[in-house]
């Protein structure tokens, strides 16, 4: 078996990140684990999505009806479409498990939506736990920490 090595997971994270940026979600969502989850803590330092209210805490049900929601012709609450973009730092490799295959990463970045007129920014911290499902890197749980969190907020539309 081949394991990822740095360098592979930085490019998942990159990667991810341009699936997102280019609309390219039912892919983005094909590389996700089936029981996965997409976490956006309300409170800094949060360690529990299930007992403290969170922005966003998605299993693969609620990421696909996202992903529906998106690439719909009829969603008209996106006509036209949101758009994003997300400028990242370089990832940091924080574990690499080969034996229980494992891996985190840790990305500073900046995210921008826009959509008409209204454009606003998001500055945030992405941390992926990394799987291989059949030799293939798949996102475990992907959890998002706004450097703002306790903010009010207007729609995300997108994923940050």
């Amino acid at each position: 078996m081949t394991f990822p090595t740095k360098d592979d997971l930085i490019d998942f994270v990159y990667a991810e990140a341009r699936m997102l940026d280019e609309g390219r979600y039912t892919q983005w969502l094909e590389s996700w684990m089936p029981d996965g989850h997409y976490w956006m803590p309300l409170d800094y330092k949060q360690e529990d999505p299930n007992l403290v209210t969170s922005l966003l805490y998605e299993d693969n049900f609620m990421l696909k009806l996202r992903v529906e929601r998106l690439n719909g012709a009829r969603t008209f609450s996106q006509k036209p479409k949101s758009r994003c973009h997300h400028v990242l730092q370089r990832p940091f490799v924080d574990e690499m498990d080969h034996e229980n295959g494992r891996f985190i990463t840790n990305t500073a970045m900046h995210y921008v939506e826009t959509r008409l007129d209204e454009q606003f920014l998001l500055a945030l911290t992405a941390t992926h736990e990394l799987t291989l499902d059949q030799g293939i890197l798949k996102i475990a749980n992907k959890r998002v920490d706004l450097l703002n969190s306790d903010a009010a907020f207007g729609n995300i539309q997108l994923l940050p």
